[in-house]
């Protein structure tokens, strides 16, 4: 497909996405079905402008001043790619398969509209009724901070520990320009273009031999903050797929228990193969049955309950960019039920002296500190561990993880802005 021809699929892709209200993954699996003569660099082409119009989604229109799909992309392309407008009428020139030449209107909103003076909700590319709530938690840095979560995301490893190390996966990472991350110690980055195709880690040997997994930086120092350590017993209560199970066994390097669980089954699934994969031996999977819990017999004996809670996602954004712009208000109040109910279930498992690492990701305050606020207020008996305290995890990092990230007297938030992470807040509680 020639460049122009791409153009016209996007605009088709972002038409369909906004009709139709489908996820934007889901278009574009089904337009790659329908359009079997797009080879893969077509498709990772494509998929780039639909996923970048997604991230400029406000701003655009606004440049253009209008919420076409085909403004949108010009939009993005003017804000996102930098392009000028004498290299986009050569790519918007009517011919086959191309889009049609550019407008009087189009032209005149290239040369004359800025993002100058945007609403701050424009200018960030997030839903209006999230500004208050973006205020609270960011103050007059919103834009800024909004702005990050709408950049492209890299690809983040985590090298296991079990299996292998740092160095050593390097190397065989080589070709794809691995570096290691800036903070995590087991972590590794690699950096794509807009463009760029599925580098294919689920093919490379050291994934299938379980050396490394999938897993953003941020995620993966949300697991370091837990501070779990070998011989403890450690629940894991909202384990999902297994990303933070996997990143605790690898802590606890094989020794003591690793409960995980979660009250969603269909979450689990894909968590026993990659255990089996990882070669962790020292985790029991709990699959609810019915209304049977799973836990029912532990009281009072946990070290340590993780919670990778429920949450809205909003730290997630710049992995998933429709998400935001399909988010809805009462989103917010489920999940704050979600959250208060699983926080109050990790109560009864910990013994004297144990401990919860509350983690979200999400930027929202209502999600994090007064989450964590409430919590304290219900169950007097837990402290929180003040977080310069669980940054001492990072050893040489933390004074300058520390200057970088947000801290509260409930715990610490990352942002892509502040850490070059997605979104996580960890907040860790002491029971006395």
């Amino acid at each position: 497909m020639t460049p122009a021809a791409r153009l016209s699929a996007a605009i088709e892709l972002i038409d369909t996405i906004e009709k139709d209200r489908v996820p934007a993954a889901k278009a574009l699996k089904e337009w790659g079905t329908a359009h079997r003569f797009a080879g893969s660099g077509d498709r990772a082409a494509i998929a780039g402008l639909v996923w970048d119009v997604l991230r400029r989604y406000a701003s655009s229109a606004y440049l253009m001043d209008s919420d076409t799909a085909r403004a949108r992309l010009i939009g993005m392309l003017r804000l996102e790619c930098n392009m000028d407008a004498a290299t986009m009428a050569a790519l918007f020139d009517g011919s086959r398969f191309a889009p049609a030449p550019l407008t009087e209107a189009e032209q005149a909103a290239l040369a004359s509209r800025s993002l100058e003076g945007a609403p701050a909700a424009i200018a960030g590319d997030y839903p209006e009724w999230l500004d208050p709530y973006l205020a609270k938690a960011f103050g007059d840095e919103r834009v800024a901070e909004a702005a990050a979560m709408a950049s492209r995301a890299p690809l983040d490893l985590r090298v296991n520990t079990l299996k292998s190390n740092r160095d050593k996966t390097l190397g065989a990472l080589a070709h794809l320009h691995a570096k290691p991350t800036r903070w995590s110690a087991t972590g590794l980055r690699i950096e794509l273009s807009a463009d760029a195709r599925n580098p294919g880690i689920q093919a490379e040997e050291d994934f299938i031999k379980g050396a490394i997994e999938v897993q953003d930086e941020g995620s993966q120092l949300a697991a370091a903050l837990t501070a779990a350590k070998p011989g403890e017993q450690v629940i894991d209560l909202c384990a999902g797929a297994g990303g933070k199970t996997l990143a605790l066994a690898a802590m606890m390097q094989g020794k003591g228990r690793l409960i995980a669980t979660d009250s969603d089954k269909r979450q689990l699934a894909p968590i026993h193969e990659r255990l089996s994969r990882a070669g962790v031996h020292n985790a029991d999977v709990r699959t609810p049955k019915g209304e049977a819990d799973p836990l029912a017999e532990i009281s009072a004996t946990a070290d340590l309950v993780v919670i990778d809670a429920p949450c809205t996602g909003t730290g997630t954004w710049r992995r998933n960019p429709d998400a935001k712009w399909r988010m809805r208000p009462g989103a917010l109040e489920i999940r704050l039920r979600d959250q208060t109910a699983v926080l109050d279930r990790a109560v009864p498992l910990l013994k004297a002296g144990g401990r919860i690492a509350y983690i979200t990701c999400s930027v929202l305050s209502e999600e994090n500190g007064d989450q964590v606020r409430a919590f304290t207020a219900r169950h007097p008996e837990f402290a929180v561990v003040p977080p310069e305290q669980t940054a001492s995890v990072l050893w040489d990092k933390a004074e300058e993880f520390a200057q970088a990230a947000l801290q509260s007297p409930e715990g610490w938030l990352m942002t892509p802005r502040r850490t070059g992470t997605d979104g996580f807040f960890v907040s860790v509680l002491k029971k006395a």
